[in-house]
């Protein structure tokens, strides 16, 4: 595998990638997993851990909500679905996430430039 992602830098931007991938329908923890590491084209792997601890959090802030899929695949698997308040969250983030790269891009990319005032 080529380079991979620090972990640092994902970091604060878990529950962001959680409700992108539940904007998109409901699903369930493994494939929530799974669809990740496609999304990053195999870039950076959410451990399991952080996603389960993301998914309390977020079902305890009102972000998501879970409900147990029936028997027809096998197991009864827990399916988490975005709220309205997490579709908000998430544009809200999405806002501070532009804004920031914008900023970072001119900090770790810009040149100072002595003519202006």
């Amino acid at each position: 595998m080529g380079k991979n992602i620090s972990t640092d830098l994902i970091r604060g931007h878990t529950d962001t990638i959680i409700l992108n991938v539940l904007r998109q329908g409901d699903s369930y923890g493994y494939e929530i997993y799974k669809t990740i590491i496609n999304l990053s084209g195999n870039q950076y792997q959410l451990k399991e851990a952080t996603l389960y601890t993301a998914f309390r959090r977020l079902e305890k802030d009102g972000y998501i909500h879970s409900y147990w899929g029936d028997e027809t695949q096998g197991g009864r698997r827990k399916y988490y679905r975005i709220t309205d308040e997490g579709l908000n969250r998430y544009e809200q983030s999405k806002t501070d996430w532009d804004f920031a790269k914008d900023v970072l891009g001119k900090l770790i990319e810009g040149g100072i430039n002595h003519d202006e005032n």
